[in-house]
């Protein structure tokens, strides 16, 4: 019976830190902004005392509503729960919070909650039940703010290849290396390859190393119909925006968010229900 219930138990613990999610996927780009900012001033002003500025990382300063900027209660940061409870509005100033907030927060629960069910609460289950979050972060903060920080993708590379030699994965750790050469290797080379013939840059070397740590979790096997994937979701979608005309400036449209689609979709489906959706066989 306890057994039964581990998904409840990962998916209670994936909406706890879908609510930390939310967080860090408005908060570290901007801390990356602050830092770059600062490197430059010093830079440009090498004698002169640099401005002290507030601290501002994941944990300081509290969250607070972004119209009237009270401070949000324990009670109000309940995930999912809150959102209803208040239905969608700010407790003090009635503004509207957006929907996304729940949704990542629900999201979250799910994958982990898939994860413990699949794999049991064990180092494989948290360990999957990671990769996925990781991959939920890049995806939304690579479709914000165009940025894949190294801050996450670093990471999650070394721990596709840590959790293949600790035998946390059923990924061999010939596959999980080969996996990160290989998925850098070939973004690299589209890159270069691009930029030689138009003299521009089609993408930025966040999703080489996106790509990587997905092969390092995933396997090199897995990187051919996962970039397929991945291309088809990103034309749907390209496509369907252009229609509407809601691309942004440039018309660009960031490759990072169905790489980690695609991750997610080799770990849930598998790849060879990838190639039978693509029509094609193995």
């Amino acid at each position: 019976m306890a057994e039964d219930l581990t998904w409840l138990l990962g998916g209670l613990l994936g909406l706890l830190l879908g609510s930390f999610l939310n967080v860090v996927i408005y908060r570290l780009p901007k801390m990356l902004e602050r830092q770059w900012a600062e490197e430059l001033a010093r830079a440009q002003a090498h004698h002169q005392q640099p401005h002290a500025a507030s601290e501002f990382n994941l944990l300081v300063p509290r969250s607070s509503c972004p119209h009237c900027g009270q401070m949000i209660q324990w009670q109000d940061n309940i995930p999912v729960l809150s959102y209803l409870w208040l239905k969608g509005r700010c407790r003090h100033c009635q503004q509207t919070i957006s929907v996304r907030y729940p949704l990542v927060e629900l999201s979250a629960g799910l994958l982990c909650a898939w994860s413990t069910y699949q794999f049991g609460l064990t180092l494989t289950g948290l360990a999957w039940a990671g990769f996925c979050l990781a991959l939920l972060s890049l995806a939304l903060i690579d479709w914000d703010t165009t940025l894949l920080p190294d801050d996450i993708t670093l990471p999650l590379l070394w721990a596709g290849l840590i959790s293949s030699a600790s035998g946390w994965t059923s990924i061999s750790l010939h596959q999980a290396v080969w996996g990160a050469i290989v998925g850098y290797l070939s973004l690299w080379s589209i890159y270069q390859a691009f930029k030689l013939l138009t003299g521009k840059e089609g993408m930025g070397y966040g999703d080489f190393k996106l790509l990587a740590a997905l092969g390092a979790w995933l396997g090199w096997p897995t990187l051919i119909p996962l970039i397929l994937v991945a291309s088809v979701l990103g034309s749907v979608v390209g496509i369907a925006m252009k229609l509407r005309r809601s691309l942004r400036e440039g018309m660009y449209v960031p490759f990072g968010p169905f790489l980690a689609s695609a991750g997610m979709v080799m770990l849930i489906w598998g790849p060879s229900n990838a190639w039978q959706w693509l029509g094609m066989t193995r």
